[in-house]
Formats: structure tokens, sequence, C-alpha cells
């Protein structure tokens, strides 16, 4: 499974337990939307860290990274290894 469709299926689960993943948008903004709030954020920060093994603590963590399921797919993307080095938990 690719990053992408993992972090859609979390928010969703997470989220929005009524929508399909797949009708998940990437570009749908979460914020906006009132999917994700200030400590629904927070929650998403730590399962990123948990699950994909991301140092938060050492990375600048700013709203914007995770407005969208895309930009917290382009988030985590900068803040892995090569893919070569990747392991998913």
């Amino acid at each position: 499974m690719d990053i992408t469709q993992v972090i859609r299926e979390f928010v969703v689960t997470e989220y929005l337990p009524d929508t399909p993943p797949d009708e998940l948008e990437v570009d749908y903004d979460l914020f906006r939307n009132g999917v994700i709030n200030s400590l629904d954020l927070l929650r998403l920060i730590s399962w990123l860290k948990d699950h994909f093994g991301i140092p938060v603590d050492e990375l600048d963590i700013v709203p914007e990274n995770f407005r969208t399921v895309a930009a917290i797919r382009d988030f985590v993307d900068s803040a892995l290894p090569a893919p070569a080095e990747r392991t998913l938990k």
C-alpha cells in the first residue's frame, strides 16, 4: 500500500468514519472543512511519528503540512529517508 493510501485510510478511519477512503480527494482541505482541529492535528502528528518513524521533534511543524492528504504525504516524503531505506511499521 502506498503512503498516500495509508494516510487516506487513517484520516477516514479517525475523522470521517462514514466516508469510503477512495472518496477522500488528496486535495480536500481538512482544516477548512472542519475535519481536523488543533487537537486532531496533535493526534495525527503522533500517528505519523509512530507509524512512519518520523522524528517530529526534530522537524519544523507547520499546519500547512497537514492541510490535505497530499500535503501530509509530501511532509512524510520529505521527513523519511531515501525510498530504499523506508519501512512502514
